[in-house]
């Protein structure tokens, strides 16, 4: 397909086939990222589809085999930063936050094929859904701190409720999960051979029997091998419950495991303030009562990143923008960091609130 062509087409797809909606995310050349006009398609469709009484299931997906939806559209994101747009800014995550707070409060199922990359803004899409279907190409992961960030969209939700401390590792390391990981660490209900990701499509819009999606999932369900995230919880759960990150690099160099070392390494690669500031994100995240409080706690921190903060920008330029892989964070190193730098983020008040 051309470049004008692939223009031409709408970036969401908005189909009805008997009781079945389908949405399916067309931007495959960029991973499906999510902008604002994506968001608002979504959730006008799901606005308009709460009361159609001839649909009884949604369907959401990605165009291509290669990411359910790779994010948010971070370049997008600096072009904002850098230009002082904190309003285009606020409004997008707003609206994003909205929308994944409707897919978890929605009165009707909604499917999740998280086929492919399925990584930030694509976790906020997958994560709260009602039955969230991973395949063997699928690749999950809150990857934020990597571009001196913090997980959001509702990630530090699903974070708190990972078994053990896999939701701190998962947060400040933004490693990713295959299908048996996601779905061991609660981000994923089914795995489906990507094979047969077309007969689960065509029971959905058929589903004479059984009735719910969830059952219908369950037939072609296929139980994951032994999750390698898991077999790693002895010396995950040990450092990752230190209280500081500092202290966590500490225990992690104590470990014999040399992917503890390796995970150390990582660690004092990436910008404290980030890994600081999402270490808090995580456990306040495990005393929230709901998901609507979860967000309105990330939506705090990302607009303190985004108006106040370098490391943000620097991160996207280092691996998106120049490529170079060499950020140049400020503080540079945990130990230069300031002791209240995770409560100035805590105590950040944005000048619109997320919910009205």
């Amino acid at each position: 397909m051309s470049d004008a062509a692939q223009q031409s087409e709408p970036t969401v797809l908005v189909r009805r086939t008997g009781s079945l909606g389908r949405l399916t995310l067309n931007r495959p050349r960029a991973l499906n990222a999510l902008d604002l006009g994506m968001v608002e398609s979504l959730t006008a469709t799901l606005d308009a589809w709460e009361h159609d009484v001839d649909i009884h299931i949604v369907l959401l997906d990605g165009a291509g085999d290669r990411g359910m939806c790779a994010g948010g559209d971070v370049r997008g994101l600096y072009e904002q930063i850098l230009r002082g747009d904190a309003e285009a800014t606020g409004a997008f995550f707003r609206a994003e936050y909205a929308l994944n707070a409707r897919i978890a409060e929605y009165p009707k199922p909604i499917v999740v094929l998280a086929d492919g990359i399925t990584m930030g803004g694509g976790i906020g899409l997958a994560g709260h859904a009602a039955v969230r279907v991973v395949t063997e190409r699928s690749k999950l992961a809150m990857p934020e701190t990597r571009i001196g960030f913090t997980p959001d969209v509702g990630g530090t939700w699903l974070l708190a409720r990972a078994p053990g401390r896999l939701g701190e590792y998962l947060a400040l390391t933004g490693a990713t999960m295959d299908a048996a990981d996601a779905v061991s660490a609660g981000f994923a209900d089914h795995l489906v051979p990507s094979a047969h990701l077309g007969d689960l499509r065509e029971a959905l819009q058929t589903r004479a029997d059984p009735g719910t999606p969830n059952e219908i999932a369950l037939l072609f369900d296929e139980t994951p091998e032994p999750s390698a995230l898991a077999a790693r919880r002895a010396w995950i759960d040990d450092a990752f419950a230190a209280e500081t990150v500092t202290g966590i690099v500490e225990r992690l160099r104590a470990r014999p495991e040399t992917a503890a070392a390796e995970t150390a390494d990582l660690l004092e690669e990436l910008s404290p303030t980030a890994l600081a500031v999402t270490l808090e994100a995580v456990r306040r995240a495990r005393t929230l009562p709901d998901l609507r409080a979860a967000l309105a706690q990330e939506y705090g921190l990302v607009l303190w990143f985004a108006t106040t903060q370098p490391d943000l920008t620097e991160g996207i330029r280092a691996q998106l923008i120049d490529k170079d892989r060499s950020p140049r964070w400020r503080p540079g190193t945990a130990a230069e960091l300031s002791p209240d730098a995770a409560a100035s983020a805590f105590a950040y008040e944005p000048a619109t609130p997320l919910w009205s």
